[in-house]
């Protein structure tokens, strides 16, 4: 709760809620388990100071994302796990969403044994087909593979894009050598950067380990993700 506090007075409001549910949710614990009703009393009253909080943070974080203000950066620890795609996408996926920008260099098949990045496109494409968003077109830029391994890369590429067909989805392909940048959009508006683009997960330990078929339980790469909504990005 004290965290919550320190990150509400300097406005961060998504983590600060975070904190402040967390904390609550601690202090109805307390509340079960004390026997003195003038502590139960004090802890009730402070649960219900921060419930009001909370709740107006709420609203003020709603508000920006219509207003189209809202910027929320979630920073990935080394081998933090729980980031799965669905965690990072899946509150700006809404219904409405049916044209998906993915802007990456390095969807290809690199040859190095920590890299699986198209396995984790085709990963991304799934969660967008699970829905709930109505997604009818994904747009990919990348770059191509030096080498032997463009032919693999356009191999696997054309089988994601007829796999997609199947779907009702069609995936759109361009290349480009000057490419570096690495952000998502989506056609309601969001915008997600990622420092390391969809290649924050690592290496599983082997093909029948935890996390390999899981993201979830995936351990990552330490990474920033920063997520925008366009309209703020227009004024700025």
């Amino acid at each position: 709760v004290k965290r919550a506090v320190q990150l509400d007075v300097a406005s961060r409001f998504q983590e600060s809620l975070v904190c402040y549910q967390e904390g609550i949710d601690l202090l109805l614990q307390v509340v079960k388990a004390t026997t003195d009703e003038a502590k139960k009393h004090r802890y009730r009253q402070k649960i219900s100071e921060y419930m009001t909080r909370a709740e107006d943070i709420k609203k003020h974080i709603e508000k920006e994302k219509q207003d189209g203000k809202y910027h929320k950066q979630i920073r990935i620890e080394e081998n933090a796990t729980g980031f799965g795609y669905e965690k990072l996408f899946h509150e700006y996926l809404t219904e409405i969403v049916s044209e998906v920008w993915v802007e990456d260099p390095y969807i290809r098949q690199v040859h190095q044994a920590s890299r699986y990045l198209l396995y984790n496109f085709l990963r991304f494409c799934e969660m967008l087909i699970k829905g709930p968003c109505k997604v009818k077109t994904i747009h990919l830029l990348t770059s191509y593979d030096e080498g032997i391994g463009r032919s693999q890369q356009m191999t696997a590429l054309e089988e994601i894009k007829q796999s997609l067909s199947n779907y009702g989805v069609t995936l759109n392909i361009d290349f480009s050598s000057s490419i570096h940048d690495r952000e998502i959009r989506f056609n309601n508006g969001w915008m997600i950067k990622i420092g390391r683009g969809l290649d924050y997960f690592k290496k599983p330990q082997g093909r029948f380990s935890i996390g390999y078929c899981d993201f979830d339980l995936r351990p990552c790469h330490e990474t920033t993700v920063d997520i925008f909504h366009t309209k703020h990005t227009k004024k700025m």
